[in-house]
């Protein structure tokens, strides 16, 4: 029986299921970015913001924890354009919460891992209509990269321009 590269399956020596594997899935990014509620508020909060106020190593563990779940969509063979969307989602959660204060803020309400594992839910229900969406999202953030190197390069233009200028003395 061939498999297509882009479904998510497990060989039969894996010994779990897709179902089993994204349930444990499911609850590992419970634990990771909403577990705790807090009393009071109607708020939850995660291992991930909380391992996050240790200045500098939170953001990186917490980080290395989110990647767990990527390691298992490459074992379930989740398609590469998923695969990407999955480690922007955890480059963004663990880029905003470096910031002192406003990412700790941040990384309560992210939630990397609980978006990794609706993705691959989305891309195990439907993986021809998730497949279309990753590819757009992969498309609007290859332009989205486009257009700052644009304007990163037009920027420095102006500045040499006007460096120069101003050692000119014009």
């Amino acid at each position: 029986m061939r498999v297509a590269r882009d479904s998510l399956t497990v060989g039969a020596a894996e010994g779990v299921g897709d179902a089993e594997r994204l349930r444990r899935l499911r609850r590992f990014a419970h634990w990771l970015d909403d577990g705790v509620k807090l009393p009071g508020i109607p708020l939850r909060v995660g291992l991930d913001p909380i391992i996050g106020l240790v200045p500098g190593l939170g953001d990186a563990a917490g980080a290395l924890l989110a990647a767990w779940i990527v390691v298992e969509a490459v074992r379930l063979r989740a398609s590469r354009a998923t695969l990407a969307r999955m480690v922007y989602n955890i480059a963004v959660d663990a880029v905003g919460g470096v910031v002192p204060v406003v990412g700790d803020v941040f990384d309560v309400v992210w939630k990397a891992s609980l978006r990794n594992v609706a993705l691959l839910e989305r891309h195990a229900a439907e993986p021809v209509r998730a497949r279309k969406a990753d590819l757009r999202f992969i498309a609007l953030l290859c332009a989205a990269v486009l257009l700052l190197c644009g304007a990163l390069a037009a920027g420095g233009a102006y500045l040499l321009a006007a460096a120069i200028h101003l050692i000119a003395g014009r």
